[in-house]
């Protein structure tokens, strides 16, 4: 990140992570991040881990070792769209951002973690309502710009058992939650940064049509995807930083995703 950049979140972050600053004496940045928790909600890369159908294992070569070759060295392939990723705008919308595109600034913000995950375990394909979304309002305030939506369903339990995790059926339609098109409407009228989700998509797995992606990436927002579990994470009070690879053109990418959680 350069220092632009930087100091463009050092301030978000020094107030969201509980950094202060008196005329006795301040508060750095570094000082609050060493007091703050740090969770990793991304899953690793994997050769075996669950994909949307269709889509690109991970494969590696291994290209050296140190005991033959004095380092370790491996050449791997992946899909954009494998394991924990970013979906960029330009995925389902001609002309939008590519993830290489995406403000660094977007990429960081104050999480907002929905749990759904009670109505979830009863309904595999349900889908997160505005309802939802106005009950965490009127806990924790109205969502603003910079929030990242987080919608927890509890999902990542299954990973990565790829049967239980796609959850299709015995014709081959996949089941488990998504955003509805509602919600989705609601959060890009709040101009969120963007909706990450603990499943394989923001679309409820039975969609074919995946209007949820093409109405919320048009908008200018992104996706994360195949989050791991986000029980740790408040309600309000986490900050988020996503950090896709900058793929040039790409339509996405996979992604390490970091929450900072005050202590």
């Amino acid at each position: 990140m350069n220092d632009i950049s930087w100091k463009k979140l050092a301030l978000p972050l020094t107030l969201l992570l509980g950094g202060c600053a008196t005329q006795a004496g301040r508060t750095s940045l570094a000082d609050t991040m060493a007091r703050t928790r740090v969770v990793d909600i991304s899953h690793p890369l994997t050769e075996r881990m669950p994909v949307y159908p269709g889509g690109t294992l991970m494969s590696a070569k291994l290209k050296g070792t140190v005991e033959k070759d004095g380092y370790y060295i491996r050449d791997f392939t992946v899909g954009e769209h494998t394991g924990t990723h970013v979906d960029a705008p330009a995925h389902f919308a001609a002309g939008a951002k590519t993830v290489d595109q995406l403000p660094v600034e977007s990429l960081a913000g104050p999480a907002a973690v929905v749990d759904v995950s009670d109505k979830a375990a009863q309904n595999a394909d349900y889908e997160v309502t505005v309802e939802d979304i106005e009950a965490w309002e009127r806990q924790h305030g109205p969502l603003k710009p910079q929030h990242i939506v987080l919608i927890r369903t509890g999902w990542a339990s299954r990973w990565p058992d790829e049967a239980r995790y796609g959850n299709a059926d015995a014709s081959g339609v996949l089941h488990f939650p998504g955003v509805s098109m509602a919600a989705s409407q609601l959060l890009n009228t709040r101009q969120v940064r963007g909706i990450g989700i603990d499943t394989l998509s923001t679309d409820p797995g039975p969609s074919k049509t995946f209007e949820q992606h093409r109405h919320f990436l048009s908008g200018g927002g992104y996706h994360i995807e195949n989050l791991a579990d986000l029980s740790a994470l408040p309600a309000d009070g986490a900050y988020v930083v996503v950090q896709p690879v900058a793929v040039q053109g790409g339509s996405g990418s996979p992604a390490r995703v970091l929450a900072f959680i005050p202590q």
